[in-house]
C-alpha cells in the first residue's frame, strides 16, 4: 500500500504485550467517536471485552462503517453529562481500565457553543473520575485531553508536560480546565485507592473515518467525495499531525506500563517528530495529489475566531520513560488516511480495512 520505514527507526521502540490485554475489561467513554472507534477495533484485535459509554454516532462514521458495535460486550449510548447513567453502567462493566475519551472536541464548535463545550470537557471529566472513585475494579484510568491545553506562546519549540495551562478559545481553554480537574482527583481520591491516573495530550491526529465538521483532513474529504470546491482556513498554521494510531500506541502502551508502575502517573505528550511539524498548506498539497481533480481554495481567514499560528510538542518524557517514539513520518500518515478514504470511496468493506491499516502498523 506504499508504506515504507527506515530499518533503523525503531530500534529502541518498546513493544505492547499484546498477552496483557487478553480478556482485560476495558470502559471507553467516546467509543462512538473518530479515535474512539478506532481504539475499540484495536483492543478487541487483542483480545479485551470492552463497554462503550457515548453518544450515538455521527453519520456518516466509522463507527458505523467499521461495525464498531459488533466487537463490543456492551454498547451504551448515553451522555457523559448524565452521572448517574455513567455510574450505573461502570458499576456494572467492572472494569480495569478506563479510557476517557468523550468530549466536546473541535475548536469552532467551542466559539459556537461554550457552555457545552465546558460541561462537557470539565464536569464530564469530573462525573468519569467520580464514577472511578465510586468502582472498586478500576485499577488505570487515562484520560484523553489535548495538545492545545498549553497556554501557547506561539513558541518554536515544542511545549513540555510541565508547561502552563492556559487556552485562547473555549475548547482549548476547558481542556486545560479538565487537565486541573485531573490532577485534584488524582491528589485528592485516586492516590489514596491506588488508582493510576494519567492525562495525555497528542498532537492533530488525522486518519480514516474522521467525519468532524470544520477540521482540515474531513474538511478535504467531504469535498473531494462530493466534488465541490474546497476553501481552506489557515494555510500557514503549523500543527504536530500524527495519523491516529500513534497517539492510541501510546494510550495502550501507558495504561500497560501503569498497571504495575504508579510512577508513571501524571501528563504525558504524545507528538509527531520535529521534521514532522507541518503547516496545513503541506497537508494539503500532499492529500490533494489522490484527488487532483478538485479544485481548492488557500486563503487565511479567521472569521470563526481565533486559532493558534503554530503548535508543537515536545515527546521526550514519552521517547525516555515509556521507550515509545512515533512510527510513521507525515508522508506515511498522510498515505494511511488517503488510502482509507479511497477504500471508502471503492465501498470495500471498512471494517476488513482499517484492521488491515492496524496490523500494517504494528508490523513497522
Amino acid at each position: 500500500m506504499g508504506i515504507w520505514k527506515s530499518p533503523l527507526e525503531n530500534l529502541a521502540v518498546t513493544m505492547m504485550n499484546e498477552l496483557f490485554w487478553k480478556n482485560k475489561k476495558i470502559f471507553i467513554t467516546g467509543h462512538t467517536g473518530f479515535k474512539g472507534s478506532w481504539l475499540c477495533l484495536w483492543l478487541h484485535q487483542l483480545g479485551a471485552k470492552i463497554t462503550g459509554y457515548a453518544l450515538s454516532p455521527t453519520i456518516p462514521s466509522l463507527f458505523e462503517s467499521a461495525n464498531v458495535s459488533s466487537v463490543l460486550e456492551k454498547n451504551i449510548i448515553k451522555d457523559i453529562n448524565d452521572y448517574t447513567a455513567l455510574q450505573y453502567a461502570m458499576l456494572q462493566a467492572q472494569p480495569e481500565i478506563v479510557f476517557h475519551l468523550a468530549a466536546q472536541s473541535l475548536v469552532q464548535t467551542s466559539y459556537q457553543k461554550p457552555v457545552d463545550t465546558y460541561q462537557t470537557n470539565v464536569m464530564g471529566t469530573v462525573n468519569l473520575l467520580q464514577s472511578v472513585v465510586n468502582c472498586e475494579s478500576v485499577q488505570v484510568v487515562v484520560n484523553i485531553t489535548s495538545d492545545k491545553c498549553y497556554e501557547n506562546k506561539e513558541w518554536v519549540w515544542g511545549y513540555r508536560e510541565t508547561d502552563r495551562l492556559g487556552g485562547y478559545d473555549p475548547y482549548s481553554n476547558s481542556k486545560a480546565c479538565a487537565e486541573l480537574v485531573t490532577n485534584a482527583y488524582r491528589d485528592s481520591f485516586l492516590n489514596q485507592k491506588n488508582i493510576k491516573l494519567a492525562s495525555c495530550r497528542a498532537g492533530n491526529v488525522i486518519g480514516g473515518g474522521d467525519w468532524a465538521e470544520n477540521r482540515l483532513v474531513p474538511d478535504m474529504m467531504r469535498g473531494f467525495l462530493s466534488g465541490e470546491e474546497i476553501n481552506i482556513r489557515n494555510p500557514n498554521a503549523i500543527r504536530p499531525w500524527q495519523h491516529v494510531l500513534e497517539p492510541l500506541s501510546g494510550y495502550l502502551l501507558l495504561a500497560e506500563k501503569m498497571f504495575k508502575n504508579k510512577m508513571l502517573t501524571g501528563a504525558w505528550n504524545f507528538g509527531p517528530e520535529e521534521k514532522d511539524v507541518q503547516p496545513v498548506s503541506f497537508i494539503v498539497d500532499h492529500i490533494s495529489h489522490f484527488w487532483p481533480e478538485n479544485k481548492i481554495n488557500m486563503k487565511n481567514n479567521e472569521q470563526f475566531g481565533h486559532e493558534a499560528g503554530i503548535l508543537k510538542l515536545d515527546t521526550s518524557k514519552a521517547k525516555n520513560l515509556l521507550h515509545w517514539k512515533p512510527k510513521l513520518n507525515i508522508q506515511q500518515a498522510l498515505d494511511y488516511t488517503s488510502q482509507w478514504y479511497k477504500a471508502f470511496q471503492a465501498k470495500k468493506n471498512i471494517n476488513e480495512f482499517t484492521l488491515l491499516q492496524i496490523n500494517q502498523y504494528k508490523d513497522l
